[in-house]
């Protein structure tokens, strides 16, 4: 009976695995009842690696080749089964296979703004997102910290825990590198930069290698975004006050135009007039120093000894403002409620 037993088990001879692109990062090659004849071809292919178990414990590993298993080829295997000398009869151990290509775009972010602490702005709360791409880098860690006995593992069921990693990691990322915040949100590249090196050794403890990693946005509050966009100002004209100027004059005229075409400009108060004033000063200087580059300091001079050091608010000023406030009014443009707001403004300047 135990002959015929032995004569109906099937052994294998060929162990392989042919990879079918759907994210898998382990399989376990089916055995059933099945045991692994001695002698038989192992296959591993290029971005694979092949790991033997024997009850529980991972013996040998196998980088891509083709190996005709033997005592030699499984020197683990064998010191744990105490084959002493070469084994004729068949064997069983779990084999299981390991994609080690690249996951490429994988997408990380953060579902809420994240806290963190910043030495400038103290806390900062943010959003950002970007992708990375990663390889198993230590079959036999991955193995014994993740992928566990499963038949299956795959890069979906690792998607949660590497995007944990990511959002835990990021204020660590900004804190380490001693960079300002606003330094790394204006450069995407030193943020991701910072953000890897602190996620590199953080995916090796799980037997993962990561490749890469991109910051592609980063939100931040209303407030700080305009400290941000000033600062990129003030980088693209340098330590230039001239430039400065006409940089503060650029970022003015939209706002002043604004205001006109509501008629907060023509009902603005004597100091918005006198500030328009200032304004066409400042650009008609800074076009005749752009057309007369060789003649700058007399221009500059001349512009200096034509205009008052500081604008002055007249009686006269305050008179003119107030005829056209009461045309504007009579109108209907502005509310009695408005004019009288104006009003009260201008005299308390004039005082």
């Amino acid at each position: 009976m135990a002959l015929m037993d032995f004569i109906k088990k099937q052994f294998i001879d060929i162990i392989q695995w042919t990879e079918t692109g759907d994210g898998t990062l382990a399989w376990r090659f089916p055995m059933a009842e099945m045991e692994i004849q001695n002698g038989a071809s192992l296959t591993v292919r290029e971005s694979q690696v092949a790991v033997f178990v024997n009850e529980g414990k991972v013996a040998d590993v196998f980088g891509p080749g083709m190996y005709k298993l033997t005592t030699q080829t499984l020197p683990v295997l064998t010191y744990l089964k105490n084959w002493d000398k070469l084994f004729e009869s068949p064997f069983k151990s779990d084999v299981y296979f390991f994609s080690t290509r690249q996951q490429v775009d994988q997408k990380w972010g953060t579902p809420q703004p994240i806290t963190i602490r910043d030495k400038d702005f103290g806390a900062v709360r943010l959003r950002a997102f970007g992708n990375y791409s990663f390889r198993i880098g230590d079959a036999k860690l991955f193995h014994t910290e993740i992928s566990g006995t499963r038949d299956i593992y795959s890069v979906a069921d690792l998607d949660g825990q590497l995007r944990g990693l990511v959002l835990q990691n990021i204020s660590n990322a900004i804190a380490a590198s001693g960079v300002p915040f606003l330094d790394l949100a204006a450069n995407q590249i030193q943020f991701a930069t910072a953000l890897a090196t602190q996620l590199v050794p953080e995916f090796a403890k799980i037997g993962i290698k990561l490749e890469s990693i991109t910051v592609q946005n980063v939100s931040l509050p209303e407030e700080l975004q305009k400290i941000l966009d000033q600062k990129i100002g003030m980088g693209m004209v340098g330590n230039d006050m001239g430039k400065f100027m006409q940089y503060q004059t650029a970022q003015a005229i939209p706002k002043f135009a604004e205001g006109a075409g509501h008629g907060s400009g023509i009902a603005g108060d004597a100091m918005g007039l006198g500030a328009g004033v200032a304004l066409g000063q400042v650009m008609a200087q800074n076009l005749a120093q752009g057309l007369n580059p060789n003649n700058n300091a007399a221009a500059a001079a001349a512009a200096a000894a034509a205009q008052p050091a500081v604008a002055v608010v007249s009686a006269a000023d305050v008179m003119t403002t107030l005829e056209k406030l009461g045309e504007l009014k009579a109108k209907g443009i502005l509310t009695q409620e408005e004019f009288d707001a104006k009003k009260a403004d201008l005299l308390k300047k004039l005082v």
